[in-house]
C-alpha cells in the first residue's frame, strides 16, 4: 500500500469520526448550549480528551513504533510480541495506579485545571463530578494508543482509525435516544451525568475493539507478569518527552483553559470553534503523522534516508495543498460555518458570533498544526525525543506570554491567536533541528506560495460570494446548510483550478503519490 493510500484509509475514517463529531457537537450546543453547565461538561472532557489526543493521536507511538519495528527487524514475530505484551502489562499498571490516585484528588486536579470555577461551588462541583466519571477514558486510551501503533507499524491502518467512531456513535446514542427517554430536556447537570457516563462506556468498547483485532492478525496481546527489560527501560525514557513533544497542542489548549475560565462563556467558545478545526486537523495533520511515523521507521531500518526525507518531503507538499484552502475558508466565512453547524436551541447568534472569532484566531494556526504533526515523524522515527520535548517547552512559554499579554485585549479570540502563534513557533525549531537530515527541496519551496496565492484567490470568491449570498444564513437551517454547501463547493473548484493552472501541483502529481511505493 503507498503512503498516500495509507493516509487515505486514516483520513477517510477520520473524516467519518469528525463529522459523528460534529453531529455530537450540535447535539451538546443544542441541549447545553454556552452557559454553565455547558462549561462544565467541557473542562471535564478537555481533561481525559487532552491525554487522550497525546496518547491517541502520536506521542505514545512516537517512542514505541520505532521500538516494535526494531523488535521485528532484529529479532522475530515471537520476540517482538512479547515486548508489545511487556509495554501493555506496565502501561495498564502505572496507570491504574494514577486513575486510583486520581478519582479522589479530582478536586485538586480541577482547582488547577479549571480555577476560574472555584467561585461558583456549583459549577465546580458538577466539573469534579463529570471528570471523575470520565476520567477511565484516559486509561483505556493510552491502552488503545498501544494496540493502534502496534497495528499500524504492521501496516493495518483501518480498525486504529476506526475507533474513535464508536465513541461518537455512544455519544450521539446518549443524546438523541437516552436524554429524551429520561425526560432531561432542560435539566442541563443531568444531561451532563448522562453524557459523561457515554464516554466512560466508549472508552472500553473502543478498547475492546482493537485488542479483538490484533488477535484476529495474529498479535496475542496479554497481560504478563511485569518486567522492567533494557527495551522497556528505553520505552518510557523515549516516551516521557515524547509525551510533552507530541501533546504541545494540547499543552497550549491547557494553557488557554486555565486563562479563559475566568471569562464566562469563553470555555464554550473555544471548545466549539475547536471541534471545527479539529476536522482539517484530524483529516490530513494526525492522518499523516499516523502513516508517516511508520514509514519512516521501515525506511531507517532498511538504510533508505534519502527515502525517509522524500517521504516527508512528499508530506508536506501534500498536507499543505489540502490545509491552505481549509485554513483561508475558516478565516474568510468563520460565521456561515459556525452558525449553519451549531446555531440553534441554546446556542443562539451571540454565541455563533463569538464562537466565529475564536474559529478565525485557531486558523491562522491551521498550516502550522499540520506540518508540526509532518515533521515531528523526522524525529520520533530516529528515537530522538529529546530535541522535541525542548522545543515544546519553548512554544509553551510562547503560548503562555502571548495568552496573557492578548487576553486583556481580546478576550477569548486572544488565546485562539496565541496557540496560532506557538504552533508557527514550533514549525520554526522543527524544522531548524532537522536540519542535516532534512530539508525542503527547491520544488517545495516553489509550490508551497503558489499554493498560497490559489488559497487567497479562493478567499476572495468566497468573500464575494458570501457578500451576495448573506441573507441565505439569516433564514432556517436547510437555507443556511444550502448556502454553506454552494459556498465550499464553489471554493474547491476555485482553489483546485487556480492551484493547477499557476502549477503548485498538477493531477499527475496527485496520481503519482498514490501510486509511488
Amino acid at each position: 500500500m503507498t503512503m498516500l493510500k495509507s493516509m487515505a484509509t486514516v483520513s477517510g475514517f477520520t473524516l467519518i469520526s469528525r463529522v459523528l463529531g460534529l453531529v455530537r457537537e450540535i447535539l451538546i450546543g443544542r441541549y447545553l448550549g454556552t452557559g454553565g453547565a455547558a462549561d462544565a461538561f467541557v473542562a471535564a472532557f478537555r481533561f481525559p480528551n487532552m491525554f487522550r489526543r497525546i496518547f491517541g493521536e502520536g506521542a505514545f507511538n512516537s517512542a514505541y513504533v520505532p521500538l516494535f519495528a526494531r523488535e521485528l527487524e532484529e529479532t522475530d514475530h515471537a520476540a517482538a510480541e512479547q515486548f508489545a505484551c511487556r509495554a501493555f502489562t506496565v502501561l495498564a499498571l502505572v496507570l491504574t495506579l494514577g486513575t486510583l490516585v486520581a478519582i479522589p484528588a479530582m478536586p485538586a486536579i480541577m482547582w488547577v485545571f479549571a480555577h476560574g470555577f472555584y467561585e461558583d461551588p456549583e459549577k465546580f462541583e458538577t466539573t469534579v463530578t463529570l471528570a471523575r466519571i470520565m476520567f477511565s477514558y484516559l486509561l483505556c486510551m493510552a491502552l488503545s494508543a498501544h494496540l493502534s501503533g502496534t497495528l499500524n507499524t504492521l501496516r493495518i491502518f483501518a480498525m486504529p482509525a476506526f475507533a474513535p467512531v464508536l465513541l461518537n456513535i455512544i455519544f450521539i446514542t446518549a443524546l438523541l435516544f437516552v436524554v429524551p427517554a429520561l425526560g432531561l430536556t432542560g435539566e442541563f447537570r443531568e444531561i451532563g451525568h448522562v453524557i459523561s457516563w457515554a464516554v466512560f462506556i466508549a472508552g472500553f468498547v473502543q478498547l475492546a475493539a482493537l485488542y479483538l483485532t490484533c488477535w484476529r492478525k495474529g498479535i496475542r496481546i496479554r497481560l504478563v507478569t511485569p518486567k522492567i527489560t533494557p527495551r522497556i527501560r528505553r520505552l518510557f525514557i523515549l516516551m516521557i518527552p515524547g509525551i510533552l513533544a507530541a501533546g504541545i497542542q494540547q499543552l497550549n489548549l491547557l494553557v488557554g483553559t486555565i486563562i479563559a475560565s475566568t471569562q464566562d462563556g469563553a470555555l464554550s467558545y473555544l471548545y466549539y470553534s475547536d471541534r471545527i478545526y479539529q476536522l482539517p486537523l484530524g483529516m490530513i495533520g494526525i492522518a499523516f503523522g499516523v502513516v508517516l511515523l511508520p514509514e519512516i521507521t521501515r525506511k531507517l531500518r532498511g538504510g533508505d534516508q534519502a527515502g525517509a526525507t522524500d517521504s516527508i518531503t512528499h508530506g508536506m507538499d501534500f498536507a499543505m495543498l489540502l490545509t491552505l484552502p481549509a485554513a483561508v475558508a475558516m478565516l474568510v466565512i468563520p460565521v456561515p460555518i459556525i452558525s449553519t453547524i451549531f446555531e440553534r436551541g441554546e446556542f443562539n447568534a451571540v454565541s455563533t458570533r463569538q464562537t466565529a472569532a475564536a474559529l478565525a484566531g485557531f486558523a491562522v494556526g491551521l498550516p502550522g498544526y499540520v506540518l508540526v504533526r509532518v515533521l515531528q515523524p523526522g524525529y520520533f522515527a530516529r528515537e530522538d525525543t529529546r530535541r522535541p520535548m525542548i522545543m515544546a517547552l519553548i512554544t509553551v512559554a510562547v503560548n503562555i506570554a502571548c495568552s496573557l499579554a492578548l487576553f486583556p485585549f481580546f478576550g477569548h479570540v486572544g488565546i485562539a491567536i496565541a496557540t496560532a502563534i506557538s504552533a508557527w513557533v514550533n514549525v520554526a525549531l522543527l524544522v531548524r533541528g532537522l536540519r542535516g537530515f532534512w530539508k525542503p527541496d527547491s520544488k517545495t519551496l516553489l509550490r508551497l506560495p503558489r499554493m498560497l496565492l490559489a488559497a487567497l484567490l479562493m478567499g476572495a470568491a468566497l468573500w464575494g460570494m458570501h457578500q451576495m449570498t448573506g441573507n441565505w444564513f439569516e433564514g432556517g437551517t436547510l437555507f443556511r446548510a444550502l448556502g454553506l454547501a454552494m459556498l465550499i463547493l464553489a471554493g474547491v473548484a476555485v482553489y483546485f483550478t487556480a492551484a493547477i493552472v499557476l502549477k503548485a501541483t498538477s493531477m499527475q502529481a496527485i496520481k503519482a503519490g498514490f501510486t509511488r511505493r
